[in-house]
């Protein structure tokens, strides 16, 4: 893939808004780029070097191997295997699995490393949207230890309506791309208590959804 398309690939995210053009085509030279098949395994470890990823097209899943539990849902225009530019072993517990297909772009962690202690502003990025990260794997704990199983899985669900979804006319309409197990190990809940809430949930008219699409009324 030439350097001006990774270039292009790049523009869209928010994280490089802030770095030069020089800088970005010098990332795009050593970038690699390809395409992901829905369902497909993102090896997050390339010729036995740890990297991190840029995703420009589709979602990604990342698991926890260790316990087989979703950990985090990754959108078009964030990164992802940040992980091991801070935190080297946790890193090697992660998998990541396209939810549907994907176009990715990716540069070797130790590459990132020395970019972004150049340029502050990559750096200070990537740190807030680690940051992020933990904080909401702060906040499920929370919610483990003071809300019941029904409101975590009717918040998360409304929360990634909102956060995966577009508007259309009065619905926010999101992909849907999680089995109800996945939302279980993000809820820390079981399988069918999701089915439970999710039927209750559209019976009261609060959601709809179908085997494609999840939805709910846009607030006025």
């Amino acid at each position: 893939m030439n350097t001006y398309t990774k270039y292009w690939f790049l523009e869209g995210f928010n994280l490089f808004s802030k770095l030069g053009r020089i800088t970005m085509m010098h990332m795009c030279e050593i970038l690699e780029m390809d395409n992901i098949d829905k369902g497909t395994s993102i090896e997050l470890l390339k010729n036995d070097k740890k990297s991190i990823f840029f995703l420009k097209k589709g979602t990604v899943k990342i698991i926890d191997t260790y316990s087989n539990h979703v950990k985090y849902i990754v959108k078009k225009g964030n990164i992802f295997g940040e992980l091991s530019l801070y935190n080297e072993q946790d890193s090697l517990q992660e998998q990541a699995i396209a939810l549907e297909d994907c176009v990715i772009c990716y540069i070797e962690a130790d590459r990132m490393d020395r970019i972004m202690q150049k340029h502050t502003s990559l750096k200070n990025g990537v740190l807030k949207i680690y940051g992020t990260r933990i904080k909401k794997l702060e906040r499920r704990l929370q919610d483990l230890l003071y809300k019941d199983s029904h409101t975590r899985i009717k918040e998360f669900i409304i929360d990634y309506i909102n956060e995966f979804g577009e508007e259309k006319d009065t619905k926010i309409v999101a992909k849907n791309l999680l089995s109800h197990k996945d939302i279980a190990n993000l809820t820390n809940t079981s399988r069918q208590t999701v089915n439970n809430v999710m039927s209750t949930l559209r019976k009261n008219n609060i959601i709809d959804y179908t085997s494609q699409h999840i939805l709910i009324s846009k607030k006025k």
